[in-house]
């Protein structure tokens, strides 16, 4: 019948060379034998219509070849999870603040901002946006490319398959505090408060043969980053004795933090610098380099932002996750009653 063998040929061109006619033999007799049988369930030949209804049902000529082929893709399961989760940290760590960046340039650096908008609002985003997607492009198609060579060097090895049970990880509860990380911090945090309080109090600060000023608002800033980093000793301490992070001390660093992002961003857009004198540079020099240092420091808020509101999230998220018991960890110290 016509009707099957203009069916065949279509699903043919889709066939490797070296399968073709085997496939297509196949086929064909499948094809054949299921008409008969209707055939002879209906006691007379089928009609084309009832032909071409056979033909509906088994599918598309291109999507029944795909049934007799190996199935092959890009990427496959066994790196996938790999791939999205690569995927993740290129967009939480590169795109997400760039996004952020961009955003606190335009809201707070005026320079940046005119230059963006010499023409339209409708541009500049229609640029940045351009400049986004092509960055993401970028990023993603490497990903890709990475993944699939490695896709294949995996089809070819196995070199996933050799690994060894006695390797994995310890099972670890994202509630605990590192006695390690806890004693750093507490020692970090102590050296600076001790060079803090003996070395910043006064707004002239003396560097070897340099004298440095600064603004009168300077001692907002002393205190404010005093008391922090005194908050910021006294958790630490703490944490070292129980190791455990609870709401309350996941909530205290979250202010503290936050305390400081502010503090510190404010102190970028303050001018802080009044003036520096030596030896060695005429005063009009000096000014020059006073004006050119707070211009930088205020150039950089909008980065200084970013970087805060990431410090922000993940404090969040450590809060949203202590609300909820860390998975399989059957045997974990319940946290509770600490405090």
């Amino acid at each position: 019948m016509e009707l099957i063998e203009r069916y065949l040929q279509a699903v043919q061109f889709w066939l490797p060379k070296q399968q073709k006619a085997d496939i297509i033999a196949e086929l064909s007799e499948d094809l054949h034998a299921q008409i008969e049988e209707r055939e002879s369930g209906l006691g007379r030949k089928l009609k084309e219509a009832e032909v071409e209804a056979i033909l509906r049902e088994r599918g598309r000529p291109v999507l029944v070849a795909n049934r007799f082929l190996p199935q092959e893709s890009l990427i496959g399961p066994v790196l996938f999870p790999i791939y999205t989760f690569v995927l993740k940290i290129v967009f939480l760590a590169y795109l997400v603040p760039w996004v952020l960046v961009w955003i606190g340039m335009m809201t707070f650096n005026s320079t940046y901002r005119a230059h963006q908008l010499a023409h339209s609002w409708f541009e500049a985003v229609g640029s940045a946006w351009s400049s986004l997607w092509g960055t993401a492009f970028l990023a993603v198609g490497t990903v890709t490319i990475v993944f699939a060579v490695l896709e294949r060097v995996q089809a070819k090895s196995h070199f996933l398959e050799n690994w060894d049970p006695r390797k994995l990880p310890a099972v670890r509860n994202p509630h605990v505090i590192p006695r390690a990380s806890a004693s750093f911090e507490l020692i970090v945090n102590a050296v600076c408060v001790v060079v803090w309080a003996s070395n910043m109090y006064s707004p002239v600060t003396m560097i070897s043969e340099i004298r440095i000023s600064v603004s009168p608002l300077w001692p907002w800033f002393f205190w404010g980053f005093l008391l922090i980093s005194l908050a910021n000793t006294a958790l630490a301490g703490v944490n070292l004795m129980r190791p455990y992070w609870t709401t309350e001390r996941a909530a205290f660093r979250l202010l503290s933090d936050a305390a400081g992002a502010a503090l510190f961003c404010w102190l970028l857009k303050a001018n802080i610098l009044t003036g520096f004198a030596t030896a060695n540079v005429s005063p009009e020099r000096s000014v020059e380099i006073t004006n050119l240092i707070n211009m930088w420091a205020a150039k950089t808020f909008p980065f200084a932002v970013g970087v805060c509101i990431v410090i922000a999230c993940a404090n969040v998220y450590r809060i949203a996750r202590l609300k909820t018991p860390a998975p399989g960890l059957t045997n974990a110290p319940s946290l509770g009653g600490v405090r």
